[in-house]
């Protein structure tokens, strides 16, 4: 199997249970956060369903420069709307990976802000660094949901709350 080939099934897999855990998020609920110094939970929603586009990132360019692209966060005033991005990004990053090779993948990618260089790896560490993130983010979810008293979904295998 080519890496490519294994990055498009990881990606189909994470998508499932990403899909899970954004769709429990209570609207009346997207301004809460446990602590003064965490993310509100549309903000932190919002970053796991824009991540997957991250793939088509870190594939079609070879950095991302924030002193000549400053990040702007999506916007999300719903559910529909967040379950819209996450669909979008998925649909870029796995285009973009269906007509990628496994030569290009080892290629160089930074992220910087002007010459300060904040990462530096190749586009398949770019591709496993989003999907890492996905992971570490939707489980960050899981902790605002379970304060919430919302039922978790299951990532491998059930949760405590599917016994």
């Amino acid at each position: 199997m080519t890496m490519i080939k294994m990055f498009l099934k990881e990606m189909d897999q994470e998508a499932e249970t990403t899909l899970k855990m954004l769709s429990r998020i209570p609207e009346d609920k997207y301004n809460w956060k446990p602590h003064e110094k965490s993310m509100s939970m549309v903000t932190l929603a919002t970053h796991i369903a824009e991540l997957p586009s991250w793939v088509k990132m870190g594939l079609e360019t070879d950095e991302l420069n924030f002193d000549e692209k400053a990040y702007v966060p999506k916007v999300v005033k719903n559910n529909k709307e967040l379950l819209g991005l996450l669909e979008t990004s998925l649909s870029e990053g796995k285009a973009s990976l269906e007509k990628s090779k496994d030569d290009i993948l080892g290629k160089e990618w930074v992220m910087r802000n002007g010459e300060e260089i904040y990462y530096k790896a190749t586009k398949a560490d770019v591709i496993r660094m989003a999907y890492s993130q996905i992971v570490h983010h939707r489980a960050q979810m899981g902790v605002y949901l379970r304060l919430l008293n919302i039922p978790i979904p299951g990532s491998y295998g059930p949760s405590a709350d599917e016994h």
